[in-house]
């Protein structure tokens, strides 16, 4: 079985992009199931309803999100009511949505879980390391699939190796620059520190550089807006046994489409 997972989407033009080319990278890729990670596909950042229904029109099975998650109220009643689309676990019980789903192929079933770091990310959240074990016994299956978005690759690696052989799957989100570490652990979990993202080429991070430039020039205040242009299209695919859960193979892509 494959899974395909597209890094962090960011604004209209990775939304857009995403349109044309998820359904041809399945294809070519032969995945499964599709995951994608959307919590900047807002312009400027969070989610929209707008831009959730993009993706889920464009072939996503599954919505993951992050820090940006709860900056649109609009987005707050699709939480509750869409159980393909995910915040991460960790903001605890009293906020909206959830971090768990699991599709059901008949044959066998596949969990997804959205989970974010503690460090160096301001959000009042749990301990992923303490909760996660709790979520694995929740789900009650083999095949799990986890977004772990966070800002540290150390924290993101620890997790890598604390689950490694307990689940299929753990590719970090978060800083939109793809890494080049994707492996399989000895315990037959694929690992990613970071997909990338899905946004602007020519930008930093996907905000125009003029911006970016002056903010941190001047440490003044500055309203960011994406750039524009070419699209880079940043992702993995992790092919497994779905017998087993484990992984077989793990492979990144990186495409760049005109504008």
């Amino acid at each position: 079985m494959k899974l395909l997972f597209f890094g962090d989407v960011v604004g209209l033009s990775g939304c857009t992009v995403l349109q044309t080319q998820l359904r041809k990278l399945k294809a070519e890729f032969g995945a499964d199931v599709c995951v994608v990670n959307g919590e900047n596909s807002a312009e400027g950042n969070g989610i929209t309803i707008k831009s959730a229904r993009m993706l889920f029109d464009a072939g996503a099975d599954v919505i993951t999100t992050g820090n940006h998650v709860f900056h649109r109220k609009e987005i707050y009643d699709m939480l509750d009511t869409n159980g393909y689309l995910l915040r991460p676990e960790n903001y605890g019980p009293g906020c909206h949505g959830t971090g768990v789903c699991v599709l059901d192929f008949g044959r066998t079933q596949l969990a997804v879980l959205n989970l974010m770091g503690k460090a160096f990310l301001p959000d009042p959240l749990e301990n992923p390391f303490q909760m996660v074990d709790a979520l694995l016994d929740q789900v009650g299956c083999h095949n799990v699939f986890i977004d772990f978005h966070g800002e540290s690759t150390g924290e993101k690696k620890a997790m890598g190796f604390y689950l490694d052989g307990r689940v299929t799957a753990l590719f970090g989100t978060h800083t939109h620059v793809q890494t080049a570490d994707a492996q399989i652990l000895p315990g037959g979990t694929a690992y990613l520190s970071d997909a990338g993202m899905c946004g602007p080429f020519l930008s930093v991070l996907g905000v125009a550089p003029a911006l970016a430039i002056e903010r941190m020039k001047t440490g003044q205040p500055v309203r960011f807006c994406n750039a524009a242009g070419d699209v880079l299209v940043c992702g993995a695919c992790v092919t497994f046994d779905e017998k087993t859960g484990r992984a077989g193979q793990v492979e990144t892509f990186s495409r760049i489409y005109k504008a």
